[in-house]
């Protein structure tokens, strides 16, 4: 293939790969689903949803939670989108399996961010935290829309 057929097939891949991530026009009404921002002493990192109401479908994607080392005392925030905000969420604390929950926090209505959790807060020293979705019981069949985030408390 010569450097012309080679740009255009890159060219088509990525426009292909544009349309599979959810890119598209400014004008697409299609919804996105919100990623969560988390920051636990360091750079902030994003977490995707494994289950989301998706344009009134409830879907549920392939993904692994992101795993974080903390020191100990070290102040978790977590950041969902405004239309998260708007519908309500709470935080709900796992085990290290992510099969046993240990607590639930509600969030204000209408905030965007939580950062009233530290890692020394929960008693086993690896933890997930998992955000939750206030579930609309008439979209979805009520399924909400989560996003787990693993943190391992270094000196557990």
């Amino acid at each position: 293939m010569n450097g012309a057929g080679r740009a255009s097939a890159g060219v088509a891949l990525l426009a292909a790969l544009g349309v599979l991530t959810g890119c598209g026009d400014a004008g697409d009404d299609k919804e996105v689903v919100p990623t969560l921002a988390v920051r636990a002493g360091g750079d902030e990192i994003t977490a995707d949803a494994t289950q989301y109401c998706l344009d009134g479908d409830g879907q549920r994607f392939q993904t692994s939670a992101p795993i974080i080392e903390v020191a100990p005392d070290t102040t978790i925030e977590l950041t969902v989108s405004e239309a998260v905000a708007a519908a309500g969420w709470s935080v709900q604390v796992f085990d290290e399996e992510l099969q046993q929950i240990l607590g639930e926090v509600d969030v204000p209505a209408g905030e965007s961010t939580f950062s009233e959790i530290t890692s020394s807060d929960v008693a086993p020293p690896t933890f997930y935290l998992v955000v939750v979705e206030t579930a609309d019981p008439d979209a979805c069949s009520g399924l909400s829309g989560a996003w787990p985030v693993g943190f391992i408390r270094a000196g557990g």
